[in-house]
């Protein structure tokens, strides 16, 4: 039995929507300030010259390649409330994957900077 072209499309469009990362559907910013507001943990994930350019008022500053290490080391349980930023919600993105493969349990993508700050 041939599948018709639109079967086809549909199966593809199941199969790329199954690969992308569960931290993608996770940037919504009117959730990351309700938690920001809340007074949880906000980490900045971009460079220390992005983070000098502007940043959200008490976000720590903690580059995506050190995340795990620095929390550690910051003594942050894994059971800590965590927001995590970028510019774009890709290096958040990864930093959250990380952290939830180290069993941080309560980790929350917010995006990109602008998309926050243009949220408020």
């Amino acid at each position: 039995m041939p599948l018709s072209v639109q079967s086809i499309l549909a199966l593809l469009v199941l199969f790329t929507a199954s690969l992308m990362p569960t931290w993608a559907a996770e940037q919504e910013p009117s959730v990351a300030w309700e938690k920001i507001d809340r007074g949880i943990t906000l980490i900045d994930v971009r460079t220390a010259e992005e983070f000098a350019a502007g940043h959200i008022d008490g976000a720590i500053n903690i580059p995506f390649e050190n995340i795990v290490s620095e929390l550690s080391k910051r003594s942050i349980t894994k059971d800590t409330e965590i927001v995590l930023y970028c510019r774009s919600g890709n290096r958040s993105g990864m930093a959250q994957e990380s952290l939830v493969k180290q069993g941080y349990s309560n980790t929350y993508n917010a995006g990109g900077f602008d998309s926050l700050i243009s949220a408020r």
